[in-house]
């Protein structure tokens, strides 16, 4: 199989990664240049380059991200895939059919993706992959037919209007890339491209609000890049707070609901088993996936809004039953005892342990984790597997689906999680800010770490920071949680996440921060520049209290690692 699925010309030198990346959060959207330090090419800039790699991974923010890439000047030369993958592409694909940037992206069979990859450069048309030894003819035919109905195709004419027409041309468009053969009917949507990751994300969406889209079915939106209400007064500077706040009001005028949480499964009336929704933000859709039993593909941004202007999404990939079975079971050796922090850890390792397929994970059947155990779980697993989803053996809905002929089986041990929590906690010993809500609190999560104060102040020279939605911060004031926490000298914001957090919110002069998200402790090297610990939410208040992270590992990892010894 050798396919162009969006079309163009370029050439360049060839880079190839053999683990997928996240652009947001692992690529500055201003150089190209990488900065996920967990990243074989970190520090190497992508800009002009064929770049190769199995398929993304991590945020569906990577879509605004490239565009930015593609007109700001620092874009690959052209994407080329072994695997499916839908981020990305619709990044190159908005690029091109509306701003007039065209980036071509390829999918290729394994030998042939093999055979580029010791390549020094290619030149690439739509028709032909070249490079100085052999030439490779290429294919714009898409798998299987997409076959529409009346309504479908009158969308598709400019029957409602130019908005809903462009919509359902992006829909269509990725749907054949992806192999769908038709699309479904979608009940509610989240949208991921809110985040003002840069110009582009705004300029996209007030290029659709201005041809007065509406959203036809009910849409949830990510958590923004300011608090909405007030930015102004926590000193956001007016050329980054404007924006942002611009991007988030163009949603609403399109008819997106204000919700501002990168947790919508926190929001009242979430989704139910076997519902077919369309959500964007990695966590979100694995966990709606994996928890809920919900479907959803990880929809990448900007196709959030064309599905919510239609209410139609391409029939693949995860709505699809036989797509939703394990591909690799990962048997997990528990420790004897452990606390809340092994779920984010357990997240991180089985994404690299499944970073192209859908996992089950077995040995925790008597572990009973709670939501936002499993919120972590997925989250962490979202940074490093481009998996819509997971199976957890006796805890999750889905998880007696049988693993497909194929599935091998792999093992995460102690030794895992050690290396884990070191690589997690590389930094310093003083910590000058710790960071709660990557994804954002829960209301049990606001009690836990009101509990873990007892009653304790934060040390003078740290910082301690929630972020989390409008509808928990309600409830944890209602019952008197925020002011407790307040008193404690913790700031609690609403509205951003940690993911899109900027200064001066996030302290300028904190050097080194702590979390308890294993989602945050990946991302934060590249998006803060800070140094990061990782922790329970008790390590973390013990952390706040006395200004400085315990750097010996964790008891229950100690006495493993004694035990094993």
């Amino acid at each position: 199989m050798a396919q162009i699925i969006v079309p163009a010309a370029a050439q360049g030198a060839v880079l190839a990664s053999s683990e997928g990346l996240s652009f947001w959060g692992g690529v500055d959207p201003a150089t190209g240049k990488v900065i996920d330090a967990h990243h074989p090419l970190c520090g190497q800039s992508l800009a002009g380059k064929i770049l190769l790699m199995p398929t993304s991974r991590g945020s569906c923010t990577g879509s605004g991200v490239l565009l930015e890439l593609a007109l700001n000047g620092h874009a690959p030369a052209a994407l080329v895939f072994r695997e499916a993958e839908d981020i990305l592409t619709l990044g190159a694909l908005i690029a091109g059919k509306m701003f007039d940037k065209p980036l071509a992206v390829l999918r290729l069979g394994a030998e042939d993706y093999d055979l580029l990859a010791k390549s020094r450069s290619a030149r690439i048309t739509p028709e032909m992959l070249s490079t100085d030894d052999w030439d490779l003819p290429l294919s714009d035919r898409p798998a299987r037919a997409l076959h529409l109905t009346a309504e479908d195709q009158a969308m598709l004419d400019g029957a409602e209007g130019k908005a809903v027409q462009l919509a359902m041309e992006i829909t269509c468009t990725m749907a054949r890339g992806q192999g769908a053969e038709r699309l479904v009917d979608v009940t509610r949507v989240h949208i991921d491209g809110c985040i003002y990751a840069s110009p582009a994300n705004l300029l996209f969406a007030q290029t659709m609000a201005d041809m007065g889209s509406q959203v036809r079915v009910p849409t949830t939106m990510n958590a923004i890049s300011v608090d909405h209400g007030n930015w102004r007064d926590q000193g956001v500077p007016p050329d980054f707070g404007l924006p942002a706040s611009r991007l988030a009001d163009a949603y609403v005028t399109m008819g997106a609901q204000p919700s501002f949480t990168c947790a919508p499964y926190q929001l009242p009336a979430p989704p139910e088993r076997g519902e077919f929704i369309a959500w964007s933000e990695s966590n979100a859709v694995i966990y709606a996936n994996s928890v809920l039993g919900a479907r959803t593909v990880k929809h990448p941004d900007f196709l959030d809004l064309c599905i919510a202007l239609t209410a139609r999404a391409p029939l693949s990939g995860v709505y699809l039953e036989e797509h939703r079975a394990p591909r690799r079971v990962i048997e997990v050796e528990l420790p004897v005892q452990y606390d809340e922090a092994i779920w984010p850890m357990l997240g991180w390792l089985a994404g690299q342990a499944a970073p192209d397929r859908i996992p089950l994970l077995r040995g925790l059947e008597g572990a009973a984790p709670n939501e936002d155990d499993l919120k972590a779980l997925c989250a962490a697993l979202g940074t490093t597997s481009a998996a819509p989803m997971l199976h957890v053996a006796g805890i999750t809905p889905e998880a007696d689906l049988p693993p497909v002929a194929e599935a091998d089986t792999v093992r995460l041990t102690s030794d895992d999680l050690r290396r884990v929590w070191r690589q997690f906690n590389a930094g310093p010993a003083t910590v000058d800010l710790v960071a709660f809500g990557s994804p954002h609190f829960s209301h049990a999560e606001c009690r836990a770490l009101d509990t873990a104060l007892a009653g304790r102040k934060r040390h003078a020279d740290t910082a301690v920071i929630v972020t989390l939605g409008q509808d928990t911060l309600q409830a944890a004031r209602d019952d008197g949680t925020v002011a407790r926490l307040e008193a404690a000298g913790v700031q609690v914001v609403p509205d951003i996440c940690w993911c899109s957090i900027s200064e001066p919110v996030f302290p300028p002069s904190a050097k080194v921060l702590m979390t308890n998200s294993g989602k945050y402790a990946h991302y934060a090297p590249g998006l803060s520049g800070r140094a990061v610990r990782f922790g329970s939410i008790a390590d973390c208040v013990e952390a706040a209290v006395s200004g400085r992270a315990g750097e010996a590992l964790p008891r229950w990892l100690t006495e493993e690692e004694t035990k094993d010894a």
